[in-house]
């Protein structure tokens, strides 16, 4: 962040930390903090200056909301900055499971050719004209629909507020229709925030519900699914198999059952993590501290 930040040749005074030990012992310096994962409550006892903190993340429940309006504090979230990478990344996911492009590269790695195949349930598979059921039409669902209809796919979407709907769907209901669409679905993807609503929306009941052929795709948080019962509808042969971006236990834990399965693609946590992420936040940043110098009390993406 510091080295991206330093290109723009800011006109303030600023400086990068490295741990929490040194953070905690320069935060008082600080009117401005730009984090996110790494915030401890104890630094407001020491935050004597702090004015405005930038997350770089959309969450924003690792922090004391109620203790920060308190003190007078700002917060904004990263909301949006995402939303291009992590579509991407479900769509490179959809793609990768439907043209097996894993099991290519395990192939690969055994010096094995794969010869053709008779089997048709075995071959790699097209697009064209499979459904695709989005849970959470927001800026990344959007973003997902447009691509999901350049393949000529028909798109299915949840959203609290259909009628705020922004990305191009066959159909979008209210969350509690979920069950109703689960079965159409070729590609079920998560891309909703994490509530609690939204906690397990995925559970026993809606694996159940999906066909045999379809495929999850998790790029919101691991905590939105029921991961032992997804383990055994993978490994049972009930669903046909999975891209995760998100577990409930980061770092994934070395004996979990889910590095050994064959139809799972497994990406650590980097649906957002490309070369533009930095910059994106620095412009939140950098109009957030704008509207600051001039008094402004509406912060872009604010949360307090």
């Amino acid at each position: 962040m510091e080295e991206r930040y330093a290109f723009r040749d800011p006109k303030v005074k600023y400086f990068q930390t490295w741990s929490p030990e040194e953070t905690m012992d320069r935060i008082e310096d600080a009117d401005v903090f730009v984090c996110s994962g790494f915030w401890d409550n104890a630094l407001l006892d020491k935050a004597k200056n702090l004015k405005y903190i930038q997350s770089i993340g959309a969450g924003y429940d690792q922090f004391p909301l109620d203790e920060l309006k308190k003190r007078g504090i700002r917060l904004a979230n990263a909301s949006g900055v995402n939303q291009n990478a992590v579509a991407e990344h479900a769509m490179s996911l959809i793609l990768g499971l439907n043209r097996h492009i894993h099991t290519g590269r395990d192939n690969q790695n055994s010096s094995t050719w794969r010869g053709m195949l008779g089997d048709l349930t075995q071959r790699e598979d097209e697009l064209i004209g499979k459904t695709m059921l989005i849970v959470g039409m927001g800026a990344i669902g959007s973003r997902l629909a447009r691509f999901a209809k350049a393949f000529d796919m028909n798109v299915l979407a949840t959203k609290r507020d259909p009628s705020t709907a922004e990305g191009p769907a066959d159909e979008v209901v209210t969350p509690d229709k979920l069950g109703e669409l689960v079965p159409q679905a070729d590609f079920v993807v998560l891309t909703c925030p994490l509530t609690p609503e939204t906690t397990n929306i995925v559970d026993a009941s809606v694996l159940a519900a999906m066909k045999n052929t379809a495929y999850l795709i998790n790029v919101a948080r691991g905590q939105c699914v029921d991961e032992p019962e997804l383990a055994k509808a993978l490994k049972s042969g009930s669903i046909a198999g999975a891209g995760i971006d998100h577990f409930w236990n980061e770092p994934l834990e070395e004996g979990s059952v889910f590095w050994d399965l064959q139809n799972v693609i497994i990406t650590p946590h980097t649906g957002g993590e490309t070369r533009l992420y930095e910059e994106r936040v620095i412009d939140i940043l950098d109009d957030n501290l704008g509207r600051l110098w001039n008094g402004e009390t509406e912060l872009r993406n604010q949360i307090v």
